[in-house]
C-alpha cells in the first residue's frame, strides 16, 4: 500500500516538475529571444523580459532540486566512499538526513516568508507588478516535494536493488 502511495506521489510530482519546468523555461526563452530580436532590429525593448528570466531561474532552481532527487543527481559526498567503500551507506544516510533537514527548513522558513510577503501589500515585482508571494510559495512546495522524494529514495536504498535491475 505504501509503495503504491509513493508511486502515485512520484508520478504526480514528476508530471508537475516536467511540465512546469518545460513551460517556464520555454516562456523565458521566448521572452528573452523576442527582446533580443526586437532590441537589435528596432528600438523596442521588452523591459519586463529580464524580470521573467530571473523569476524562471528562481523557479527552476528550486523545482529542479526535487527533480534532481528523483534522478539521484543531487550533490552529495561521493569521493570518500570510492576510496573507502565501507563508508558508502553511512555517508548516503548522512546525505539523506541533510536533505531531509534542508527540506524541513525550506517548508518552515519558506512558509513564514510567503506569509510575510503575502501580508505586505507593496511586495510586487518591479516591472510586471505581480505579487511576490506567488514566487515565494515555491519554497515550501519544493520543501515538501524534496522531503517526500528523499523518503522514497531512502526506502529504495534501504531495501536495496530489486531483482532484474542493475
Amino acid at each position: 500500500m505504501l509503495k503504491r502511495i509513493f508511486g502515485y506521489i512520484d508520478r504526480v510530482f514528476a508530471f508537475f516538475e516536467e511540465w512546469t519546468l518545460f513551460i517556464t523555461v520555454g516562456l523565458a526563452l521566448v521572452s528573452a529571444m523576442a527582446n533580443i530580436i526586437l532590441r537589435k532590429t528596432t528600438t523596442v525593448n521588452l523591459y519586463w523580459s529580464d524580470e521573467v528570466v530571473r523569476k524562471v531561474i528562481f523557479f527552476t532552481t528550486y523545482i529542479g532540486a526535487s527533480a534532481a532527487i528523483r534522478s539521484r543527481s543531487l550533490i552529495r559526498i561521493d569521493a570518500l566512499p570510492q576510496i573507502i567503500p565501507a563508508l558508502t551507506k553511512p555517508l548516503t544516510l548522512l546525505s539523506h538526513l541533510a536533505v531531509l533537514f534542508f527540506a524541513g527548513l525550506m517548508v518552515f522558513l519558506g512558509w513564514e516568508l510567503t506569509v510575510s510577503v503575502y501580508n505586505d501589500e507593496y511586495a510586487r515585482t518591479a516591472t510586471l507588478q505581480i505579487p511576490e508571494w506567488y514566487f515565494y510559495i515555491v519554497l515550501p512546495l519544493m520543501g515538501v516535494m524534496m522531503f517526500l522524494r528523499t523518503l522514497k529514495v531512502m526506502v529504495e536504498d534501504w531495501r536495496g536493488p530489486r531483482k532484474g535491475t542493475l
